[in-house]
């Protein structure tokens, strides 16, 4: 028999290899087809994707592997690198600055009475470069400070590479910046500031335009210059936290310190020396360049739905409360006199459309917001590098799908909680069981989930319920593998039963929103949770004697001196036997000592409950 594999079919079989995850929405299913058919023509392993319309997010779907070996379907909760995408919450922290009377847009940044001129590295810069002392924070935000990262200003080879590196553009080349400022590696972001200070400047401030990465760099110092904190903080606490967002954090360099529900990040092919200085030759993606260094032109990771939390809170429209002004927005958003098409960390144009795009080995996303109301959040996991069509068919895909669309969805999936729960506790131990206390978030309800010896590494997915039973290990109560549903409702503690003496149990308390604003989808807060670990160790006094004497005890173990939280001591001495504490002993909160009936126990030595 003769079998044919028709180019159809080939086709047909591609589109079906990518995984579809998240709150299926059957009036966009045309959607799900274009983003599939947009991955398979690029060769891209997995992808992120959001939509809102009118300040709700109505599609929220993710396509394909979020690993390496693809393996893993990716998940809408799954985090990815957004490259460029972190200019955008840069520039949002700065302007919340400049509303707050914090600076200014002419605010001087270098130099005498600069924002940054007592700067412990900056201040000892080699500067011969007089112009750099008349950058301005609008400079920065609007890439007009005067470096032109086109420009080759490496030689052939560039040493320490023995090859040569194009362009000027220090994030691209972070040994060499280590080796001609004599700092270590992997690259300090001072030292790629620094680099640029003693090199000089292409044009004078303000009047020239030339996308610069390391100009936004500076902008995160002088973040935290003015604020006291680090970057991270300040965008936490100020930005992020006020608007409920838990799913965006400071990426990390290698794929071994991964974080939590992080994706993995597929590059093209190519190494390069290890930016650890190592001489071992890397992927670009994981160790060539140090992402690191990059906070607040690069260097976050994050989920769709949480950039759009952010747009929305941004966009100018009533829909949902702004953290900015109209003023500070219109400012943030006019086009650059060097070039209309670029603002403050957006790029604009006459329709007064906002957007932006990132990039970075194994990283394309962009992320926008219309004047017709839409906005939107895509993160893929490779960028293709050869085809010229790439970048232009991912901006036109939203367009496309809206296209497709012919009747909206009426929920909002970005109604997930916006405060976690807090503070878990553990009480009224036996040898068997514990009660867990918490302090409730803003959920609707929440769930608590178990695992034993390891921390929780599975995670409920949006849209879907899970059985709970306090009677820990019960068949059918798993998110996954396992971890086990302990609790699902709207109080404030459980007992849990079934627990095993001697193994230690990781707890995690997970808000969530079930109601008919999101659909009557379970809407989860995965971000930031809190978990704490229960050791359950129980030691139990049989002997008969001192305290100190390990024999008196089961299995020849006597407790420690502070017995830590979730262990139990029982005092269980023979009939006519006694237990002798002749030595200190501490009980710690959510510990406890059970004296059994009848039993005797003479305390010699201190005994504290904490």
């Amino acid at each position: 028999m003769k079998y044919l594999f028709t180019p159809a079919l080939f086709v047909f079989l591609l589109l079906n290899s990518y995984a579809q995850t998240g709150i299926p929405v059957p009036q966009m299913v045309n959607a799900d087809n274009l983003v599939k058919n947009f991955l398979a023509k690029y060769d891209i392993p997995g992808a992120t994707f959001a939509i809102g319309k009118e300040g709700k997010i109505v599609y929220m779907r993710a396509f394909g592997y979020s690993d390496i070996n693809k393996t893993t379907p990716t998940q809408p909760y799954n985090l990815f690198r957004i490259a460029s995408l972190s200019k955008q919450i840069t520039s949002i922290a700065i302007m919340q600055m400049m509303q707050d009377g914090k600076l200014q847009m002419n605010s001087k940044v270098f130099g005498p009475g600069g924002i940054l001129a007592d700067h412990p590295v900056f201040s000892k810069a080699n500067i011969t470069d007089t112009r750099i002392y008349n950058i301005t924070i609008q400079n920065l935000l609007e890439h007009a400070a005067g470096w032109n990262r086109d420009n080759n200003c490496n030689p052939n080879p560039t040493t320490p590479y023995p090859y040569f590196l194009g362009g000027c553009d220090p994030i691209s080349y972070p040994l060499r910046v280590t080796m001609l400022t004599g700092t270590t590696n992997p690259v300090s972001k001072e030292a790629l500031i620094k680099y640029l200070l003693e090199k000089g400047l292409d044009f004078a401030p303000g009047t020239g335009y030339n996308y610069s990465n390391i100009g936004y760099l500076i902008l995160g110092r002088v973040i935290e210059k003015i604020s006291g904190v680090s970057y991270e903080k300040y965008v936490q606490d100020s930005v992020f936290t006020p608007l409920g967002i838990f799913d965006i954090h400071l990426a990390k360099n290698l794929l071994t310190d991964k974080q939590e529900r992080e994706g993995e990040y597929v590059g093209n092919g190519y190494t390069t020396l290890s930016c650890y200085g190592t001489g071992q030759y890397v992927p670009w993606e994981y160790g060539g360049l140090s992402v690191e260094a990059m906070d607040s032109h690069g260097g976050w990771i994050a989920t769709p739905r949480d950039l759009l939390k952010l747009i929305v809170a941004i966009d100018g429209f009533n829909t949902k409360p702004d953290i900015l002004s109209s003023a500070t927005i219109q400012t943030m958003v006019t086009p650059s006199a060097n070039n209309p098409y670029y603002a403050k960390g957006w790029s604009v144009n006459q329709y007064n459309n906002w957007w932006h795009t990132g990039a970075l080995d194994g990283t394309a996303s962009e992320m926008a917001r219309t004047s017709g109301g839409y906005t939107w959040a895509i993160i893929l996991n490779k960028r293709n590098i050869t085809d010229n069509n790439f970048w232009t068919d991912l901006d036109q895909l939203p367009w496309n799908c809206f296209a497709a669309t012919s009747s909206w969805p009426t929920f909002d999936l970005m109604t997930s909680p916006t405060v976690n729960a807090t503070g878990i506790s553990f009480t009224a131990l036996t040898s068997t069981s514990v009660v867990v206390k918490w302090k409730k978030g803003n959920g609707d309800k929440r769930l608590v989930a178990v695992r034993p010896d390891n921390a929780i590494n599975a995670f409920p997915l949006d849209g879907t319920d899970y059985t709970a039973n306090s009677v820990y290990g019960t068949s059918g109560t798993t998110i996954s593998g396992d971890n086990y549903v302990v609790y699902n409702g709207t109080g404030d503690s459980v007992v849990i039963t079934g627990l095993t003496p001697g193994k230690g149990y990781y707890f995690r308390v997970i808000e969530y929103n079930k109601n008919t604003v999101g659909g009557n989808n379970a809407l989860y807060l995965l971000g930031s949770n809190p978990v704490s670990k229960l050791t359950f160790n129980v030691y139990s006094f049989t002997g008969n004697g001192n305290w100190s004497d390990a024999s008196n005890w089961s299995g020849g173990q006597a407790p420690p001196s502070t017995l830590p939280e979730g262990s139990m001591i029982i005092i269980n001495p023979p009939a006519g036997s006694e237990c002798i504490m002749n030595v200190a002993q501490t009980i710690a909160k959510g510990a406890r000592i059970n004296i059994t009936a009848g039993r005797k126990i003479n305390v010699k030595g201190k005994l504290t409950m904490q």
